[in-house]
């Protein structure tokens, strides 16, 4: 299903996008809100720049907006179809699912960006 080599795999597991071999966070835990952004400044496996440049994660924000759509609509559809709630109780289940959800969110549009830049490379060396 996951497997090595695949985007779905570093994207998932926030793993290197090029030798997906450890974990470009320092702390794997996206609930750790003190430390959410922290990452390592390069792959100690392959040597990837995870920051290619400054504000390179900025463009993560867009991607964050279509993956909390996606969440949302999923709310929207749980709550409404599956346990018949009102408008205002719709309307708390979206809050609630995106608050709860904000740091899983942030990292896997974190992760979802550097994959478009950077693609695996099982032979990456360390230089």
């Amino acid at each position: 299903m996951l497997k090595k080599g695949s985007k779905a795999y570093s994207i998932l597991t926030g793993s290197c996008p090029k030798c997906h071999e450890e974990s470009m966070y320092k702390d794997k835990n996206p609930y750790h809100m003190s430390n959410i952004f922290e990452m390592h400044e390069r792959c100690s496996h392959c040597n990837t720049k995870y920051k290619i440049e400054p504000s390179f994660f900025f463009g993560a924000m867009y991607v964050s907006y279509s993956v909390g759509i996606a969440f949302a609509v999923a709310a929207f559809v749980i709550s409404y179809f599956v346990f018949k709630a009102s408008l205002i109780g719709i309307f708390i289940s979206i809050i609630a699912t995106l608050i709860a959800f904000m740091p899983f969110i942030i990292r896997i549009s974190r992760n979802i960006w550097i994959n478009f830049f950077i693609h695996y490379n099982p032979q990456a060396l360390k230089n």
